[in-house]
């Protein structure tokens, strides 16, 4: 019975699905090589077979993911494969990762050409586009580039991103806050910077246990009662009739992820779920992140 429930734990991970997905395949190479790290000897056979074919089709992947994070998570995954992997499993696994660095190699190629000439999205569109992002990647694409940074940056995104993680209430309790403290002031409230400032909304509010939920991709669905993705510090998942709010959700390290595959136990109890933050923690570098 635990070894089908390993199977099915493992199997709701959903590594495999996330491999081809070029925002998720570093974390599922990690998290790959974490189970064989910890636990590949303590699984059955069957469940051994299904992560190794699953470390066969990561090296496989590989130039598809054309960044450098892919990378170093498939390199991370190559150190785990020679650590825990049988001689004959290790083998194959091993000739699988110099074929794809060959071909992510010949592949980066001609990618460098067409950046080259690519053309330049309009600020409109960019907006749009990024409208779809969570807080995380958001700020991620506003490093690539100077128009990049300008479209994430723009208002109307991060009024989206508050409205996310606290929900429409909070956000009007925060506009008549501030209109109060306008109208103190006897400020003209026709000039409404102060007021639609969201980025600097979201900023103030992105402390402590949130801050840490907010800087990873897994987590551990209370209603699920499984390790999941995230979107925004939520599960995607329906319950009830409803989404989970972030309360709801605890953050999960690699290594507790081998915790669930193995018993269905997790240590939440640990220093993840505190409300405050170490000086250049997760938090600290996000926001550090300069306009360009």
């Amino acid at each position: 019975m635990n070894m089908r429930s390993q199977i099915e734990r493992y199997e709701k991970l959903g590594l495999r699905e996330s491999l081809p997905k070029i925002y998720r395949y570093p974390i599922a190479c990690r998290e790959i090589g974490f189970i064989l790290r910890e636990a590949y000897i303590q699984f059955p056979k069957n469940l051994q077979s299904i992560i190794f074919h699953d470390t066969l089709a990561a090296f496989r992947l590989l130039p598809q993911i054309q960044t450098q994070s892919a990378v170093s998570a498939v390199h991370f995954l190559l150190q785990s494969v020679e650590a825990a992997l049988p001689k004959q499993k290790r083998n194959m696994a091993v000739k699988e990762f110099k074929l794809a660095m060959v071909a992510h190699k010949r592949r980066s190629k001609p990618q460098h050409q067409e950046e080259k000439d690519s053309f330049q999205l309009p600020h409109d569109v960019l907006v749009h586009i990024f409208s779809f992002l969570d807080m995380q990647s958001l700020v991620s694409v506003g490093l690539v580039c100077w128009s990049w940074n300008l479209a994430a940056n723009d208002n109307h995104l991060w009024e989206l991103q508050y409205v996310a993680l606290y929900g429409n209430a909070a956000k009007q309790q925060l506009i008549n806050r501030v209109e109060d403290r306008n109208k103190r002031h006897l400020q003209d409230l026709t000039d409404t910077k102060s007021i639609t400032d969201w980025k600097e909304a979201v900023n103030r509010a992105y402390t402590g246990a949130l801050a840490k939920k907010l800087t990873t991709n897994r987590g551990y669905c209370v209603n699920c009662r499984t390790v999941v993705w995230l979107n925004n510090s939520k599960c995607p998942n329906v319950h009830s009739g409803m989404i989970s709010e972030v309360q709801e959700i605890k953050p999960v390290t690699p290594f507790q992820v081998v915790e669930y595959v193995l018993d269905d136990s997790l240590s939440l109890t640990s220093s993840s779920d505190s409300d405050s933050d170490s000086e250049g923690g997760p938090v600290s570098r996000l926001w550090a992140l300069p306009k360009m």
